[in-house]
Protein backbone atom coordinates (compact mmCIF):
# COMPACT_ATOMS: atom_id res chain seq x y z
CA UNK A 1 0.00 0.00 0.00
CA UNK A 2 2.83 2.52 1.07
CA UNK A 3 4.48 1.74 -2.93
CA UNK A 4 1.12 2.51 -4.32
CA UNK A 5 0.47 5.11 -2.69
CA UNK A 6 3.95 6.87 -3.94
CA UNK A 7 2.97 5.45 -7.22
CA UNK A 8 -0.38 7.30 -7.20
CA UNK A 9 1.20 10.27 -5.55
CA UNK A 10 4.14 10.68 -8.67
CA UNK A 11 1.03 10.41 -11.03
CA UNK A 12 -0.28 13.34 -9.25
CA UNK A 13 3.42 15.07 -8.80
CA UNK A 14 3.57 14.90 -12.52
CA UNK A 15 0.55 16.10 -13.68
CA UNK A 16 1.40 19.18 -11.50
CA UNK A 17 4.83 19.54 -13.36
CA UNK A 18 3.43 19.31 -16.52
CA UNK A 19 0.80 22.12 -16.01
CA UNK A 20 3.00 24.91 -13.94
CA UNK A 21 6.53 23.45 -14.81
CA UNK A 22 7.63 22.84 -11.44
CA UNK A 23 5.99 20.98 -8.01
CA UNK A 24 6.90 17.29 -8.89
CA UNK A 25 9.65 16.98 -6.39
CA UNK A 26 7.49 19.13 -4.00
CA UNK A 27 4.84 16.57 -3.57
CA UNK A 28 7.15 13.59 -3.99
CA UNK A 29 9.97 14.41 -1.77
CA UNK A 30 8.29 14.33 1.51
CA UNK A 31 7.03 10.74 0.61
CA UNK A 32 10.14 9.37 -0.57
CA UNK A 33 12.25 10.56 2.76
CA UNK A 34 9.36 8.86 5.13
CA UNK A 35 9.39 6.00 2.62
CA UNK A 36 12.92 5.54 1.75
CA UNK A 37 15.02 8.20 4.00
CA UNK A 38 16.95 11.51 2.94
CA UNK A 39 19.90 9.09 1.94
CA UNK A 40 17.81 6.81 -1.07
CA UNK A 41 15.24 9.65 -1.42
CA UNK A 42 17.18 12.06 -3.20
CA UNK A 43 18.72 9.83 -5.86
CA UNK A 44 15.15 8.23 -6.12
CA UNK A 45 13.92 11.62 -7.17
CA UNK A 46 16.97 12.58 -9.00
CA UNK A 47 16.32 9.89 -11.78
CA UNK A 48 12.39 10.07 -11.56
CA UNK A 49 12.88 13.83 -12.62
CA UNK A 50 14.75 13.24 -15.42
CA UNK A 51 11.69 11.00 -16.84
CA UNK A 52 9.43 13.57 -15.87
CA UNK A 53 11.53 16.30 -17.68
CA UNK A 54 11.51 13.85 -20.08
CA UNK A 55 8.13 13.57 -20.64
CA UNK A 56 8.18 17.84 -20.67
CA UNK A 57 10.77 17.86 -23.16
CA UNK A 58 8.64 15.77 -25.64
CA UNK A 59 5.04 17.26 -25.09
CA UNK A 60 6.84 20.59 -25.82
CA UNK A 61 9.79 19.86 -28.14
CA UNK A 62 8.84 22.28 -31.20
CA UNK A 63 8.80 25.18 -28.36
CA UNK A 64 12.15 24.58 -26.62
CA UNK A 65 14.82 27.31 -27.09
CA UNK A 66 17.73 25.40 -26.84
CA UNK A 67 19.60 28.89 -26.79
CA UNK A 68 18.69 29.91 -23.43
CA UNK A 69 18.97 26.13 -22.35
CA UNK A 70 22.65 25.93 -23.48
CA UNK A 71 23.14 29.04 -21.59
CA UNK A 72 21.67 28.12 -18.25
CA UNK A 73 23.17 24.56 -18.31
CA UNK A 74 26.70 25.94 -19.44
CA UNK A 75 27.04 26.21 -15.55
CA UNK A 76 24.23 25.15 -13.72
CA UNK A 77 25.14 21.70 -14.44
CA UNK A 78 29.13 21.78 -13.04
CA UNK A 79 26.88 23.27 -10.11
CA UNK A 80 25.17 20.28 -9.34
CA UNK A 81 27.79 17.94 -9.86
CA UNK A 82 29.35 20.03 -6.83
CA UNK A 83 26.37 19.75 -4.93
CA UNK A 84 25.22 16.24 -5.22
CA UNK A 85 29.39 15.96 -3.91
CA UNK A 86 28.30 17.77 -0.79
CA UNK A 87 25.10 16.54 -0.12
CA UNK A 88 26.54 12.69 0.43
CA UNK A 89 28.19 14.21 3.37
CA UNK A 90 25.25 16.42 5.30
CA UNK A 91 24.54 13.84 8.12
CA UNK A 92 20.57 12.04 7.56
CA UNK A 93 18.92 14.01 10.34
CA UNK A 94 20.52 17.50 9.07
CA UNK A 95 19.46 16.78 5.38
CA UNK A 96 15.69 16.53 5.94
CA UNK A 97 15.99 19.84 8.00
CA UNK A 98 17.91 21.41 5.60
CA UNK A 99 15.12 20.46 2.68
CA UNK A 100 11.87 21.32 4.94
CA UNK A 101 13.92 25.29 5.53
CA UNK A 102 15.20 25.31 1.94
CA UNK A 103 11.22 24.76 1.30
CA UNK A 104 9.92 27.58 3.50
CA UNK A 105 12.44 29.92 1.73
CA UNK A 106 11.24 29.17 -1.47
CA UNK A 107 8.23 31.03 -0.78
CA UNK A 108 9.17 34.34 0.04
CA UNK A 109 12.00 34.63 -2.52
CA UNK A 110 9.69 33.38 -5.23
CA UNK A 111 7.26 36.67 -4.21
CA UNK A 112 10.65 38.87 -4.31
CA UNK A 113 11.26 37.45 -7.83
CA UNK A 114 7.93 38.05 -9.40
CA UNK A 115 8.35 41.95 -8.00
CA UNK A 116 11.07 42.73 -9.99
CA UNK A 117 10.14 42.84 -13.60
CA UNK A 118 13.64 42.07 -14.89
CA UNK A 119 14.65 40.84 -18.77
CA UNK A 120 17.03 38.12 -18.61
CA UNK A 121 19.95 37.72 -21.07
CA UNK A 122 21.22 34.36 -21.86
CA UNK A 123 24.27 35.91 -20.07
CA UNK A 124 22.19 36.66 -17.37
CA UNK A 125 21.15 32.79 -17.02
CA UNK A 126 24.60 31.16 -17.59
CA UNK A 127 26.07 33.93 -14.72
CA UNK A 128 22.35 32.85 -12.23
CA UNK A 129 22.94 28.85 -13.48
CA UNK A 130 25.82 27.87 -11.35
CA UNK A 131 24.44 28.73 -7.98
CA UNK A 132 21.00 27.37 -8.63
CA UNK A 133 22.57 24.34 -9.99
CA UNK A 134 24.50 24.10 -6.76
CA UNK A 135 21.37 24.37 -5.08
CA UNK A 136 19.59 21.31 -7.28
CA UNK A 137 22.49 18.91 -6.27
CA UNK A 138 22.10 19.83 -2.57
CA UNK A 139 18.74 20.19 -2.12
CA UNK A 140 16.22 18.06 -4.58
CA UNK A 141 14.58 21.08 -6.46
CA UNK A 142 14.75 24.78 -7.43
CA UNK A 143 12.34 24.58 -9.97
CA UNK A 144 10.68 27.19 -8.09
CA UNK A 145 13.29 29.31 -9.26
CA UNK A 146 14.16 28.52 -12.37
CA UNK A 147 10.48 28.81 -13.66
CA UNK A 148 10.57 32.35 -12.95
CA UNK A 149 14.13 32.24 -13.91
CA UNK A 150 13.50 31.65 -17.34
CA UNK A 151 9.72 33.53 -17.42
CA UNK A 152 12.25 36.41 -16.72
CA UNK A 153 13.99 35.51 -19.89
CA UNK A 154 10.50 36.17 -21.68
CA UNK A 155 9.40 32.49 -22.31
CA UNK A 156 5.85 31.39 -21.68
CA UNK A 157 3.73 28.64 -21.40
CA UNK A 158 5.08 25.76 -23.89
CA UNK A 159 8.64 27.35 -24.38
CA UNK A 160 8.74 27.85 -20.88
CA UNK A 161 7.86 24.15 -19.55
CA UNK A 162 9.75 22.71 -22.38
CA UNK A 163 12.74 25.08 -21.96
CA UNK A 164 13.06 24.39 -18.16
CA UNK A 165 12.23 20.77 -18.46
CA UNK A 166 15.37 20.46 -21.48
CA UNK A 167 17.83 22.42 -18.93
CA UNK A 168 16.59 20.07 -15.78
CA UNK A 169 17.54 17.07 -17.59
CA UNK A 170 20.98 18.30 -18.21
CA UNK A 171 21.11 19.16 -13.95
CA UNK A 172 19.67 15.63 -12.78
CA UNK A 173 21.61 13.87 -15.48
CA UNK A 174 25.01 15.18 -13.84
CA UNK A 175 23.23 14.76 -10.51
CA UNK A 176 22.63 10.89 -11.14
CA UNK A 177 25.99 10.66 -12.93
CA UNK A 178 27.73 11.66 -9.58
CA UNK A 179 25.93 9.33 -7.35
CA UNK A 180 26.61 7.01 -9.15
CA UNK A 181 30.55 7.47 -9.35
CA UNK A 182 30.24 7.99 -5.71
CA UNK A 183 28.15 4.59 -5.44
CA UNK A 184 25.27 6.30 -4.31
CA UNK A 185 23.18 4.26 -6.74
CA UNK A 186 22.65 0.98 -5.83
CA UNK A 187 20.15 -1.20 -8.27
CA UNK A 188 17.02 -0.91 -5.99
CA UNK A 189 17.29 2.69 -5.66
CA UNK A 190 17.64 2.27 -9.92
CA UNK A 191 14.54 0.62 -10.11
CA UNK A 192 12.32 2.40 -7.93
CA UNK A 193 13.51 5.87 -9.16
CA UNK A 194 12.81 4.54 -12.73
CA UNK A 195 9.02 3.21 -11.69
CA UNK A 196 8.49 6.72 -9.60
CA UNK A 197 9.80 8.08 -13.15
CA UNK A 198 7.33 6.64 -15.45
CA UNK A 199 4.44 8.09 -13.20
CA UNK A 200 5.79 11.41 -13.79
CA UNK A 201 6.19 11.16 -17.18
CA UNK A 202 2.80 9.97 -17.84
CA UNK A 203 1.55 12.81 -15.57
CA UNK A 204 3.59 15.33 -17.77
CA UNK A 205 1.21 14.47 -20.60
CA UNK A 206 -2.07 14.75 -19.10
CA UNK A 207 -0.79 18.33 -17.64
CA UNK A 208 -0.33 18.95 -21.38
CA UNK A 209 -3.71 19.39 -22.17
CA UNK A 210 -4.56 21.77 -19.26
CA UNK A 211 -1.34 23.73 -19.01
CA UNK A 212 -3.34 26.65 -21.31
CA UNK A 213 -6.59 27.09 -19.07
CA UNK A 214 -4.70 27.78 -16.14
CA UNK A 215 -4.82 31.21 -14.72
CA UNK A 216 -1.30 32.92 -13.36
CA UNK A 217 -2.84 33.84 -9.88
CA UNK A 218 -3.88 30.54 -9.28
CA UNK A 219 -0.50 29.27 -10.57
CA UNK A 220 1.61 31.28 -8.15
CA UNK A 221 -0.78 30.16 -5.32
CA UNK A 222 -0.59 26.84 -5.80
CA UNK A 223 2.93 26.85 -5.84
CA UNK A 224 3.64 28.20 -2.60
CA UNK A 225 0.54 26.00 -1.16
CA UNK A 226 3.26 23.30 -2.37
CA UNK A 227 6.57 25.22 -0.80
CA UNK A 228 4.57 25.71 2.05
CA UNK A 229 3.15 21.97 2.77
CA UNK A 230 6.25 20.18 1.52
CA UNK A 231 8.55 22.28 4.07
CA UNK A 232 6.54 21.33 6.67
CA UNK A 233 6.47 17.91 6.23
CA UNK A 234 10.19 17.72 6.03
CA UNK A 235 10.44 19.46 9.05
CA UNK A 236 8.12 17.07 11.14
CA UNK A 237 10.04 14.43 9.28
CA UNK A 238 13.51 15.66 10.53
CA UNK A 239 11.80 16.24 14.71
CA UNK A 240 11.06 12.53 14.10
Amino acid sequence: MEYLFVLVLGLFAGTLGGVVGTGSSLVLMPALVIQFGPREAVPIMAIAAILGNLGRVIAWWRDIRWRACAAYCATAIPGAILGARLLLTIPPGVAELALGLFFLSLIPVRRWLARHEIRLSPAHLALLGAPLGLLTGLVVSTGPLTVPLFTFHGLERGALLGTEAAASIGMYGAKVGTFQMLGALPPDVILEGLIVGVTLMAGSFIGRFIVLKMPPGIYRALIDGLMLVSGLTLLWAAAR
